[in-house]
């Protein structure tokens, strides 16, 4: 079965407030987003090696400075893999997200404004991420992730999809966030709007986190917590889609005042007989 909206721009965007795609700028007669203004960026390369965020610009008073709480695994997946999950993403609905994007939710219903969860529809994630999550547990960073959630994202260069910088809830998302990206390479923009003054940085400093094909990413600390993450439009130059796993928090963990409905939603989430909801 083909996957809905598979056309180039057959379908209207879901764009609210601010968020903008290339759909509703042209609905709209705008040929691209309005100039925000100049403002100072300072801009960083994250080695995955090092672990250290390194200046692009030579003139840069800080050259490097240590950047924790990424953790990035290449060729997470195989080429066989991924085809099998994109095959299989595509025989479900696509559903129009914001900014230019598509998704499938495999998750509770959550309104984060009243902080409030029901199951609705949801019965547990995908069963092709079953052998994912074993495998993502292996690795010491990830060791005991249970993800609750996975979220898929759908990118078109033709859509003008991108995800603007934010930071993921904490109420009831955990420490870690893991997401695959799959089908071409993107940079996930690390952003701190209040720069960092004890380096010397004042302004906006960004880092510049490259995700190759079929690998694995996770965010912890304080690139979770303190650090924006984001997908510029012009970093999506073929079709992109991801893999998005998030984790309860503490209170929805054992001894937490939600645990009940945490093991809930976890016992469901873990069947991995789930269908998007």
């Amino acid at each position: 079965m083909m996957a809905p909206d598979s056309r180039d721009g057959a379908a209207p965007c879901a764009c609210k407030g601010i968020r903008r795609c290339l759909v509703c700028e042209k609905l709209e007669e705008k040929g691209q987003l309005e100039a925000t203004g100049r403002k100072v960026v300072h801009h960083f390369l994250y080695n995955p090696e090092t672990k250290l965020a390194v200046c692009k610009d030579a003139a840069e008073e800080a050259a490097s400075f240590p950047f924790p709480g990424v953790f990035l695994w290449e060729d997470f997946i195989s080429e066989e893999e991924e085809e099998a999950l994109i095959s299989s993403m595509d025989q479900d609905v696509w559903n129009q997200s914001q900014s230019g994007r598509r998704k499938q939710d495999f998750g509770p219903k959550v309104n984060f404004k009243k902080r409030k969860v029901r199951m609705g529809g949801f019965s547990g994630l995908s069963s092709l991420s079953q052998k994912l999550v074993l495998r993502m547990q292996r690795e010491p960073s990830l060791a005991g992730f249970q993800p609750v959630e996975q979220c898929n994202l759908d990118y078109h260069p033709q859509r003008g999809a991108a995800i603007d910088p934010h930071l993921d809830d904490s109420w009831l998302w955990g420490e870690r966030l893991v997401t695959v990206n799959m089908l071409s390479s993107t940079t996930l923009t690390m952003s701190l709007e209040q720069g960092l003054p004890e380096l010397g940085l004042e302004g906006e400093v960004h880092v510049a986190v490259h995700l190759p094909r079929k690998s694995l990413v996770a965010l912890y600390a304080e690139a979770r917590h303190r650090w924006k993450h984001a997908i510029r439009r012009e970093d999506v130059r073929e079709r992109r889609v991801c893999s998005t796993y998030r984790e309860l928090s503490a209170e929805f963990s054992p001894g937490g005042q939600k645990a009940e409905l945490g093991a809930q939603l976890l016992n469901i989430a873990l069947s991995f007989q789930g269908a998007p909801v």
